[in-house]
């Protein structure tokens, strides 16, 4: 009895270090494999590289700023829409429709603000974004 008992301990212990092994076998196998995976982008210029990632990020933050614009768009439209709704339903010149107009302005007026808030942090974040890619061309070219 006593054996068995020692033997399945040893089974145990035995079965929780191959997989120790094993998984860290992988771990050091895709580890390497993340240094070596491509090397033609290692041994390309940097220059090109850094030019390539400028003009995706450009493209992106321009992308970002029409998404920007046409959100303000929408915003007037439907602050335009609601107040022209009121004004029909309304009599002339109604309390009801003086506040739909009061709205209206200022939802436009916040919509201008929030566009040129949101706009000027994409600026800002593009301006980092691009000194990050000069560092890292003036760290490899070095």
């Amino acid at each position: 009895m006593q054996r068995n008992y020692l033997m399945k301990r040893l089974s145990t212990v035995g079965r929780i270090l191959a997989t120790t092994f094993f998984c860290l076998s992988a771990i050091a196998f895709a580890w390497q494999g993340a240094f070596f995976f491509d090397s033609s982008a290692m041994a390309a210029p940097t220059s090109s590289l850094a030019t390539t990632a400028k003009q995706s990020a450009r493209e992106g933050f321009g992308d970002a700023k029409e998404f920007i614009d046409d959100a303000k768009q929408q915003v007037k439209e439907t602050a335009n829409k609601n107040a022209s709704r009121v004004d029909r339903a309304t009599d002339n010149n109604s309390p009801i429709e003086g506040k739909a107009k009061r709205d209206r302005d200022r939802i436009e007026k916040r919509a201008e603000e929030d566009a040129a808030r949101t706009k000027r942090a994409v600026d800002d974040t593009k301006n980092v974004v691009e000194n990050a890619i000069d560092n890292i061309k003036d760290a490899f070219s070095n």
